[in-house]
């Protein structure tokens, strides 16, 4: 039987999956995928905010996670929300919650158990509501009836699905998930592949559209840190997310080449540094609305590095966006999607393999205003291009909502 996914807090698988398309080979000297992306389907849309809707909107509460950042941009663009969270509240140390181990076996087998009893709670809520859209993010634990049965309640309603992760790839999506595709009106999706034809279109995906990542203001943006902060998080070359074989080799070159390196993430249990110079920490940095860990490790880092993750094809990944949002240089990656978001050399830098990446990081260390300088750019661009959640949320709830 294939192995499914790790949840967060465990080991990542480290061998690419064979149902997907191929990617590039791992390490960093193989150029990223290359996509040729439908700019239509990223546009931004013109015109008046719709007018106020009833939505319910279903997905991962947690301040730390990215629905609940999104429940909060459909609030303060006056849309009237019910919160449904399909995910158990806590884990803000870890940036998950504790899985059972029966929730364990199940996953593994396919099935996302649905601990918070979502499914009966979307019905009670769309009976009661009539909303003009039911949002679902990542519904791996809703049941396809659940939404044959939405419409005959609330035939007006529209049902949108939306997931940060690429889920064409059959490990990352349930049964339940892939036989609820054809009663979505729009899926919205972050990997632009998935939107082809042959992907979750094949699947029976309506109306499949591509959306860019996004940035919270209320939590990316510039921080004055103190000295004891600075410490406690920075460091002159940082990286902030999961383990993959790739990126240890990397850094453990770089920490070779003398410079020095923090590392914050899951998965980082088993690997052994090769240098002093690299620390690793073992653990991610959470955001609690008290206390921005996350954001200030990103302040008090110097050079942060962005990685693309070649099992999941990321043409960009969310810190690709939050990074600069938050006043961080990032130093990323070269892919399509980077060139588009941001102008190489004046609102971030990407590099094309392992030699580029030591040069890059030697000439940015020795050369501090011009680092600062393209930071701010970064920062201006995310403000100026519309990228933060209350922006592309905008996006597809005009276009969820159209006539």
């Amino acid at each position: 039987m294939r192995r499914r996914p790790c949840l967060p807090g465990d080991k990542p698988p480290v061998a690419e999956n064979k149902a997907q398309k191929p990617g590039p080979r791992h390490g960093l000297a193989a150029r990223p995928y290359r996509h040729t992306v439908d700019k239509t389907l990223l546009a931004p849309v013109d015109g008046p905010m719709t007018d106020a809707a009833k939505i319910v909107f279903v997905g991962d509460l947690n301040y730390y996670a990215k629905g609940s950042s999104r429940v909060r941009a459909l609030e303060s663009l006056g849309q009237m929300v019910t919160p449904l969270s399909h995910t158990t509240i806590g884990g803000e140390d870890v940036g998950h919650p504790d899985f059972s181990l029966v929730f364990r076996i199940a996953w593994q087998l396919g099935i996302h158990l649905d601990t918070e009893r979502v499914n009966a709670k979307i019905l009670n809520a769309v009976e009661r509501e009539k909303p003009g859209l039911l949002w679902i993010d990542k519904g791996n634990m809703v049941s396809p009836g659940i939404l044959v049965q939405v419409k005959i309640l609330s035939p007006g309603t529209r049902i949108v699905s939306y997931s940060d992760d690429g889920m064409f790839n059959p490990l990352n999506r349930t049964r339940a998930y892939t036989r609820a595709l054809p009663h979505y009106d729009f899926v919205f999706v972050t990997k632009t592949f998935n939107a082809d034809p042959g992907e979750l279109p094949s699947l029976g995906a309506k109306a499949c559209i591509a959306i860019d990542k996004a940035f919270d203001p209320d939590q990316h943006r510039p921080l004055d840190l103190g000295e004891a902060e600075k410490q406690k998080y920075g460091a002159d070359v940082g990286f902030i997310g999961t383990y993959a074989p790739e990126r240890g080799e990397c850094l453990n070159r770089l920490a070779a080449e003398g410079f020095d390196i923090r590392v914050w993430g899951n998965g980082w249990q088993g690997f052994s540094p090769a240098s002093s110079n690299l620390r690793i920490e073992r653990h991610p940095l959470v955001n609690r609305p008290e206390d921005l860990r996350y954001t200030k490790g990103v302040n008090a880092t110097r050079i942060n590095l962005g990685f693309l993750r070649k099992v999941n094809r990321d043409l960009q990944t969310d810190r690709s966006i939050e990074i600069p949002a938050c006043g961080g240089f990032l130093m990323a990656e070269r892919s399509v999607e980077h060139e588009r978001l941001f102008d190489d050399g004046r609102e971030a830098v990407f590099f094309d393999d392992e030699d580029d990446l030591i040069a890059k990081i030697r000439h940015y260390l020795a050369n501090d205003k011009e680092r600062q300088e393209i930071a701010a750019s970064g920062r201006r661009r995310c403000l100026d291009g519309g990228y933060s959640h209350r922006d592309r949320v905008r996006e597809m709830i005009e276009r969820a909502l159209a006539d």
